[in-house]
């Protein structure tokens, strides 16, 4: 197969160089430029790697592609189908994965955690799922460098964890009338609460401007004042020679008789290209990852790459992500200013006296009144006089939205389907279903929700189940027969076949793991250039 290289979009970004390589072999190739593969990308590329990043949906372009509108928002969200199952099966969309470069940072909230000390030794502490074969010793120096290299604004003092702060910009002010709400009530209660680290500038920076709380950070934020790596890494990465194929599906990850991979086959317009590679790093999400490994099972694996232990697709953990709406006799506007703009981890760790392990974040949400309204009936069944009343007072309404730890479970998983897609290609089937101890933490999470609204002043609280960051289905570990990677994302059964997302989490922790996925991003380019430098 020849490589065409003409799709790319370079008439959008004119003043961007990019290197044509045709149908040569590349030094890595990248399937995926989110969260993980943006890194990527730019890191290898400043380390003199030819690097190729492919990416199944659009390359888009913020001013023309981006509105303060919620139906045409939809639209960077990954929207294949995918099927579900399970006692609390997951709905797919935008609270969880995005298609286009940048992926889910072009739609996320912006909220930026590091996760805590305790994440990586839940066996050790709390005698459930695993330990990470890392520790967050090893990720702290890639935290510092992501933070200082796009710039996260936060608190002067962040309460929780063992980073305490400073952050490189500071926090956002002023804060939204949900946030001040949520603060209000963790005063009168005793919680610790805080102004949010995120991603999103509160100074200009590189060009782009602080932002104006426009408010629509989940939908695309049109003047770039939050991050992405669409506007931050990939750019950078194309001036110095990377290049990027836009709506170009990898349909397998080839293999040579000698169990090596050679790069990958890809489909763009309907037709089937390849991009040979000595490296290929799969940065395509926990869903996303699974399946193309799975589909690309040949006689020499023929239970799918990386698969010798049988986990891939093994252990799918999501945050649950509850929300807890109370009415008020004074008027929040839930739409107004960035999303999340207060939180409090004072439950993140175990505490014996709760009945259950781990904890959970509390965040004040905001909320657009298509997406309160589609979740109250679809989730919370509220239906017919009572959803018209609601949405009749939304402005009345604020919202805090859990952020729970889930444990890792083996029958929660990834497998393929009967069902074909377009390519010919087994779809996805999702398989979830919440444990003992899970249930036991919504539970406590979404009554100090309650609780936190009513001290406020908050009335006729009502829940909406819900769900969000997957993570796991390719575990990292340093047992070949317990897990799919090493400690460097790399392969224990191929070497030169890398997968760096959130699908090689061991355990979730309770809090968003964007930063985590980016500090893993950097650490494996990092061993890459080490021992494979040019």
């Amino acid at each position: 197969m020849q490589h065409n290289c003409d799709h790319y979009n370079g008439e959008r970004y004119p003043h961007l160089h990019k290197r044509k390589y045709g149908g040569q072999e590349a030094d890595a190739v990248i399937v995926g430029l989110g969260a993980a593969g943006g890194v990527l990308l730019y890191e290898l590329a400043k380390a003199g790697f030819q690097v190729v990043g492919i990416e199944a949906g659009p390359f888009w372009d913020p001013q023309s592609d981006f509105a303060s509108d919620e139906l045409h928002a939809q639209s960077l969200a990954w929207n294949d189908t995918r099927l579900s199952t399970g006692s609390d099966a997951l709905q797919f969309g935008a609270n969880n994965s995005g298609r286009g470069v940048g992926g889910g940072t072009v739609h996320f909230t912006g909220v930026f955690y590091r996760f805590h000390e305790s994440d990586f030794r839940v066996r050790s502490l709390d005698g459930a799922g695993e330990d990470w074969p890392i520790s967050y010793q090893d990720l702290e120096p890639h935290y510092t460098k992501i933070e200082q290299d796009i710039k996260v604004s936060g608190p002067k003092e962040f309460p929780w964890g063992p980073f305490r702060g400073p952050f490189p910009y500071p926090e956002r002010n002023p804060i939204s009338g949900n946030a001040e709400i949520f603060r209000r009530g963790c005063q009168v209660l005793g919680i610790r609460s805080t102004v949010a680290p995120l991603a999103i500038l509160s100074a200009p920076f590189a060009g782009r401007p602080p932002c104006i709380n426009r408010g629509f950070c989940n939908q695309g934020c049109l003047p770039n004042a939050k991050f992405s790596t669409l506007v931050h890494h990939v750019p950078k990465a194309i001036a110095l020679g990377a290049e990027v194929l836009s709506d170009c599906l990898v349909t397998r990850i080839l293999v040579d008789k000698q169990g090596r991979v050679t790069g990958v086959e890809f489909n763009h317009d309907g037709k089937y290209y390849e991009q040979k590679a000595k490296l290929v790093i799969v940065s395509a999400f926990a869903v996303e990852t699974p399946r193309l490994l799975l589909n690309s099972a040949c006689s020499q694996y023929p239970q799918g790459l990386a698969n010798s232990s049988g986990l891939v697709g093994k252990y799918l953990m999501p945050h649950s992500g509850h929300d807890v709406y109370a009415r008020f006799d004074q008027e929040i506007r839930l739409y107004k200013g960035t999303p999340v703009l207060a939180v409090s981890q004072d439950f993140y760790e175990t505490d014996p006296s709760r009945g259950f392990i781990r904890g959970f974040s509390l965040h004040a949400h905001g909320s657009r009144p298509l997406g309160m309204a589609v979740k109250a009936a679809t989730n919370a069944g509220i239906w017919g006089r009572n959803l018209r009343e609601i949405m009749l007072h939304w402005n009345f309404y604020a919202r805090i939205t859990l952020v729970g730890e889930v444990l890792p479970e083996i029958k929660n998983c990834i497998t393929l389907s009967e069902e074909k897609d377009e390519y010919g290609l087994p779809r996805a089937q999702v398989h979830f279903t919440y444990g003992e101890n899970d249930q036991k933490l919504i539970a406590y999470g979404v009554q100090k929700c309650k609780e936190i609204l009513e001290a406020a002043g908050g009335k006729d609280p009502f829940v909406v189940p819900d769900s969000a960051h997957l993570m796991g289905g390719c575990r990292m570990g340093k047992d070949p027969n317990s897990s799919v990677v090493n400690e460097f994302c790399q392969s224990h059964d191929i070497p030169n076949l890398y997968i760096c997302d959130a699908s090689v989490f061991v355990t979730s922790g309770a809090a968003n793991p964007t930063e985590t996925v980016m500090a893993l991003a950097s650490r494996t380019a990092e061993q890459i250039v080490k021992t494979r430098g040019r």
